[in-house]
C-alpha cells in the first residue's frame, strides 16, 4: 500500500487555556516570513464549527491547523501533495512538518506559553478515501508501516496503536506512547 495525504495532529496538554484568536496573526506572520519550506497562502478561521479545524494555515502542499476535530484539540498537519519516496519518508515528512510547527507555535510569546504538545498522543490520518478508506484491508496494510515509523520515533520505547472503525471517518492511527516525549526529542529521533 502506498500512504499518500498523511495528516499528523499532535494533541495539547492543557486545551481548557488555550485562546485561538492569537493564532491568527501569527499564522499571518508565517505567509509573511516563508521561511518553513512549504509555500503558505492564507488563513482561515473556523472557529465559529464546533469540534471543527480551528485556524488553518493553508499552504500549497499542505496545511496547518491548531484544529478541535473530535473535541480533541491539537496541531496539525494535513499534506495535501503527494510526496516521492517510500512510506516511511511520507510519514517522517508528515511529521517533521507538524512537530516543527508545534516547536514554533510553543515558543511562539503571543501564545503566552498556553499552547504545549502533551508528549504522548498522536493522531495519523491519512486523508484519501478511495486508496486508504477505513477498513480492516487498510490498517492489515498500513500497520506494518506504522508500527516501523512508531518504533523509531519513540526510540524503541512502549507505546500502543489503535485504530477508529467508522466506515465514514478517515482512517485513523491513535498513538500513545508509554511516556511524554518532548519535541524537540521526537524531532531530534526522526533525523
Amino acid at each position: 500500500m502506498e500512504i499518500q495525504h498523511v495528516n499528523v495532529k499532535l494533541l495539547v496538554q492543557d486545551p481548557s487555556g488555550v485562546d485561538l484568536e492569537p493564532l491568527i496573526p501569527v499564522f499571518h506572520g508565517w505567509i509573511e516570513n516563508q521561511n518553513g519550506g512549504e509555500l503558505l497562502i492564507d488563513v482561515a478561521d473556523y472557529r465559529h464549527v464546533h469540534a471543527g479545524p480551528g485556524i488553518v494555515l493553508i499552504g500549497h502542499e499542505g496545511n496547518y491547523s491548531v484544529d478541535n476535530t473530535g473535541n480533541r484539540l491539537g496541531i496539525r498537519y494535513n499534506r495535501k501533495a503527494a510526496l516521492d519516496g517510500n512510506n516511511q519518508d511520507r510519514l517522517k515528512q508528515a511529521a517533521q512538518a507538524a512537530l516543527t510547527a508545534c516547536q514554533r507555535l510553543e515558543a511562539e510569546s503571543r501564545l503566552g506559553g498556553k499552547l504545549r504538545f502533551n508528549g504522548q498522543e498522536i493522531e495519523v490520518l491519512l486523508n484519501d478515501r478511495l486508496f486508504a478508506p477505513n477498513s480492516d484491508a487498510t490498517r492489515e496494510a498500513a500497520d506494518p508501516d506504522f508500527h516501523a515509523f512508531f518504533q523509531r520515533l519513540f526510540g524503541g520505547r512502549e507505546y500502543s496503536i489503535s485504530y477508529g472503525g467508522d466506515p465514514r471517518s478517515l482512517f485513523t492511527a491513535s498513538v500513545r506512547a508509554s511516556r511524554p516525549h518532548a519535541v524537540a526529542e521526537l524531532l531530534d529521533a526522526l533525523i
